[in-house]
C-alpha cells in the first residue's frame, strides 16, 4: 500500500480584474476626494472613511463594482466550501457586505499589520495608484512601494524557531501583491496583511470590505458536540 501524503490547510487568495474599472473608478474618485475634504481639516498621509460606502453611495458605479466583488467572493468561498455546502444541502446562499470603506494614502503613509473581524472574507480593490514602472522606480521604496503584503499563517512560529533544511519551506513567510488599478484581492479575514509605505505622483486609493456568507436555513454545517 503506497504512503499517503496530505498537503493540509492551504491559504487561498483570489486576484481578479474588474473589466469596467476605468469608467467606475473615474466616477468614484471625485466622490472620495469630496468626502475626505469635507470630513478632514488636518492633513494626513492616510485617510480612512467610515465603513458605510454602500449606504452613502447607492449609485450605479458602486453597484456595478460590488456586483463584481460579490461574484468574486462566491468564487473563492465556493472553492473552499463547496464540498461542505453539498453535504449539508445548503440552499440560497447570500453574501452580506458588513462594512466597506476607502483609504487615500501618500507621502510614505502605510497601514500596519492587521487582520479583519466580524466576517469570513475580506478584500482590497485598487481604485487609483501610479503605474507599475513609475511606482517601482521610487528612489527609496523601490518595488515595495505601495504593495499589499500578506503574511503566512506560520509567521508567528518563526520567531526564535529552529531552522534547518528540513523546515526551509517555512521561511517563505509572505507574499507581495502588486497593486494595479482595477485589481481585486479577496482573502480570508483572519490573514494578517499590511499596506506597505507608498509615495507617488497619484494618491493610492483603495476600497476595502468585509463580507459574510449565510445560508437560508442558517449556518450550521455539523452537529454540536465534543
Amino acid at each position: 500500500m503506497p504512503n499517503d501524503l496530505k498537503m493540509l490547510w492551504a491559504t487561498p487568495l483570489l486576484r481578479a480584474e474588474f473589466p469596467d474599472y476605468k469608467a467606475v473608478n473615474a466616477e468614484l474618485i471625485p466622490l472620495f476626494y469630496k468626502q475626505k475634504e469635507a470630513s478632514s481639516s488636518e492633513p494626513t498621509v492616510v485617510y480612512s472613511s467610515p465603513d458605510d460606502l454602500l449606504q452613502r453611495y447607492p449609485n450605479e458605479a458602486m453597484q456595478s463594482l460590488f456586483g463584481f466583488i460579490s461574484h468574486s467572493v462566491f468564487e473563492i468561498a465556493s472553492k473552499m466550501n463547496g464540498h461542505i455546502w453539498q453535504q449539508v444541502a445548503a440552499k440560497n446562499l447570500n453574501m452580506h457586505v458588513v462594512g466597506a470603506w476607502f483609504q487615500i494614502q501618500n507621502s510614505y503613509g502605510f497601514h500596519d499589520i492587521h487582520s479583519h473581524g466580524n466576517c469570513s472574507w475580506s478584500g482590497v480593490y485598487y481604485v487609483q495608484i501610479d503605474d507599475t514602472e513609475t511606482r517601482q522606480n521610487h528612489p527609496q521604496l523601490g518595488p515595495n512601494n505601495g504593495i499589499t503584503r500578506f503574511y503566512s499563517p506560520r509567521f508567528d512560529l518563526l520567531g526564535g524557531a529552529h531552522m534547518d533544511m528540513g523546515n526551509a519551506y517555512m521561511q517563505d513567510s509572505h507574499i507581495d501583491m502588486q497593486p494595479e488599478e482595477g485589481s481585486l484581492i479577496v482573502f480570508p479575514s483572519w490573514l494578517n496583511h499590511k499596506a506597505m509605505p507608498y509615495d507617488g505622483q497619484k494618491d493610492r486609493i483603495i476600497i476595502s470590505f468585509n463580507a459574510q456568507v449565510h445560508g437560508e436555513q442558517g449556518d450550521k454545517t455539523m452537529e454540536y458536540g465534543f
